[in-house]
């Protein structure tokens, strides 16, 4: 256990950020292998109805997503509840690209 203070007091009562990050990176590695489990459990059958059933729907309200290219990165809009959605890595693209946040919450407002 890693503390901010090696005061009595510090001891009991004071936990530093990077144990907080510890534990929250130990239990996405939990529900990582959970999901991973919950993946290798289903047929190829399932896999594909499942696959057939969500792509491209937004988790919010079920609507098509269409594909918006922002600064280059391609993103997923849904016109139905305004969510804009990332695919692994598009967070990373951006975020290299300074004022992306302000833009993008300008360009896909309603």
């Amino acid at each position: 256990m890693r503390l901010t203070s090696t005061s009595p007091r510090a001891n009991k009562e004071a936990v530093s950020v990077d144990e907080g990050e510890q534990d929250i990176r130990e239990e996405l590695s939990r529900r990582r292998a959970a999901r991973e489990r919950d993946q290798d459990e289903l047929t190829a059958e399932e896999r594909a109805r499942l696959r057939a059933l969500h792509w491209m729907r937004c988790p919010k309200c079920g609507l098509w997503l269409d594909e918006i290219t922002f600064r280059g990165v391609k993103v997923d809009k849904c016109f139905g509840c305004g969510g804009v959605y990332l695919d692994d890595g598009e967070l990373e693209q951006l975020a290299g690209k300074p004022g992306w946040f302000e833009a993008m919450r300008l360009y896909f407002s309603r």
